[in-house]
């Protein structure tokens, strides 16, 4: 995926040693060579699937804060199909590992991704409309390139294989260039002091980023 604009290209320079680390992580490595403990993978997947339902919130507080009819739809839009892929997405895996819905509901955040979902609600409920489009766009970007790198490599394990190929594929790189769009309209309506606000919160869930998987791998516990 191609930054159009020198905002977005300006974005993802910002965090190309963040970016190099993610790539590096042990959670991804693990992916490729197969070594990634199910179990630690299991419970990236159901903290995903909690992170998403949030993630939707964020997009459904942000398009009310959209002076754009077109910018309200599409993040409304986006909300949608969040909460359409946490339903769908992850449920093969679900049936595979036998875990029911009610066990995935019961289960707590975990305090990584506590922190990431209230961090990206706060510049949801508190920033503009243009702040929030820099929260949300670090996950789905980074998960884009990830997704297409990794998927190239290819992983000896078919369901790590599966889950590579998600985040890939054609479908998530147009759901991905969607939210690009909007970046790019919005560049020339951002003064110097929200556009640094929106640079700020890009780089912070970049680093959010690299912490889920951190988490997943250790399987991230309350200790209290």
């Amino acid at each position: 995926m191609t930054a159009n604009t020198s905002l977005t290209r300006e974005l993802w320079a910002s965090i190309s040693g963040i970016y190099e680390r993610i790539l590096e992580h042990p959670f991804l490595t693990g992916l490729l060579d197969g070594t990634l403990p199910e179990e630690s993978f299991r419970f990236y997947i159901v903290q995903d699937t909690l992170y998403l339902r949030e993630y939707a919130r964020v997009h459904s507080i942000a398009a009310a804060r959209a002076a754009s009819s077109a910018h309200m739809l599409c993040f409304n839009r986006i909300a949608s199909d969040l909460v359409h892929a946490e339903q769908t997405i992850h449920a093969d895996f679900f049936r595979e590992w036998g875990l029911a819905p009610e066990e995935i509901e019961a289960t707590p955040l975990a305090p990584t991704n506590v922190a990431y979902t209230t961090y990206m609600l706060s510049v949801a409920h508190g920033g503009t409309f243009a702040e929030s489009v820099g929260a949300v766009l670090p996950c789905a970007w980074i998960y884009l390139e990830v997704g297409k790198e990794l998927s190239r490599a290819g992983s000896p394990r078919p369901l790590y294989q599966r889950w590579l190929d998600m985040y890939g594929g054609e479908e998530y790189e147009s759901l991905v260039g969607t939210v690009l769009d909007v970046a790019d309209e919005l560049e020339p309506g951002l003064g110097p002091r929200e556009r640094a606000r929106v640079a700020e919160h890009f780089v912070v869930c970049s680093r959010y980023e690299w912490m889920f998987w951190d988490m997943g791998l250790r399987r991230e516990a309350w200790p209290v």
